[in-house]
């Protein structure tokens, strides 16, 4: 092949790149490691070294839930004057459907505390749930990026609905008090915050149940919703039901739901200046703590599966 120049531009058109020679491959050595301190990401521990592996992280359950507490108020122009309002408007409406048009408050004494007991403690409950049966789904991204127990995230989603209630609780103590007749102090009221325990050790439970639910099925809030709906009308929030029959059996059964049980000894401490009945703790006790149970062995063992999908 030949080479034209012309004024110093030489044309290499038709020759052929010169390959860089080869030098020898030289046999690769295999480094042999030790992989037996190592473990998947989302490995599922022993259940005990779970629960210790959560305890370590109670600050960032703490920090977390605090957190968004604050940044929630701070989105509304009322802050947190609306975890007041928003119940205190729910009552108002419940009273004109049910107490004016429906007559429910017959029979009923104090209708008007009956009625803001029920609906702040109710609402606390189906919030909470709602809000904590999204906990993984919505911290997906956390989940897929850092390795930590999964159950920090309902636990901080439930720390979080308290924290949001105890200004609510606060209200609802001054309203029942207001409000005429207005609720005599007792020293029955010391009780509350024992009833209010369980409802938060109930609502535990339920959050890690439906959590792990909605993680596989994300469709499945819409239907706790609607169930939340079901079990407001099933424990007795706007009316008692011993208004509309005498039907024992069916005061037993409803006696069984313990979202009934919170309402009608709270009612009975702060209303009625009433001590609840053996059998009402011996319930909601025994609800309280197979909920509890029955979440955390459920949600412990999909830890390995939550953000997979």
């Amino acid at each position: 092949m030949s080479t034209t120049t012309f004024a110093g531009h030489t044309d290499q058109t038709n020759v052929p790149a010169q390959r860089p020679e080869r030098t020898p491959l030289r046999a690769k050595k295999l480094v042999p490691v030790d992989c037996g301190g190592l473990e998947p990401v989302a490995n599922r521990p022993s259940l005990d070294e779970y629960l210790h592996m959560t305890w370590q992280r109670r600050h960032f359950i703490w920090a977390d839930a605090r957190a968004r507490t604050l940044s929630e108020s701070r989105r509304f122009l009322l802050g947190t004057v609306w975890l007041v309002l928003r119940p205190v408007l729910d009552a108002s409406v419940y009273l004109v459907v049910f107490g004016l048009l429906l007559k429910s408050n017959r029979g009923v004494e104090n209708f008007l505390g009956y009625l803001v007991v029920g609906v702040f403690l109710f609402r606390f409950t189906s919030g909470a749930i709602n809000a904590g049966s999204r906990s993984i789904v919505s911290g997906k991204a956390m989940v897929r990026s850092f390795s930590f127990p999964r159950i920090a995230l309902p636990v901080a989603e439930v720390t979080r609905q308290v924290l949001r209630f105890m200004p609510t609780l606060a209200a609802m103590l001054v309203l029942i008090v207001l409000i005429p007749p207005g609720a005599r102090l007792s020293w029955r009221w010391l009780l509350l915050p024992v009833v209010v325990a369980l409802q938060v050790v109930l609502i535990a439970g339920l959050v890690l149940l439906t959590s792990r639910m909605v993680a596989k099925v994300p469709d499945l809030t819409q239907v706790i919703s609607l169930l939340n709906r079901f079990w407001m009308y099933g424990s007795g929030v706007m009316y008692s039901f011993e208004r509309f029959t005498d039907n024992q059996t069916v005061l037993a059964v409803v006696r069984l739901n313990p979202m009934y049980q919170v309402l009608d000894m709270s009612r009975d401490c702060l209303l009625y200046a009433r001590t609840p009945a053996l059998w009402s703790w011996v319930v909601l006790v025994v609800w309280a703590a197979l909920a509890l149970a029955a979440g955390l062995v459920y949600f412990w063992r999909g830890e390995e599966s939550y953000g997979t999908s």
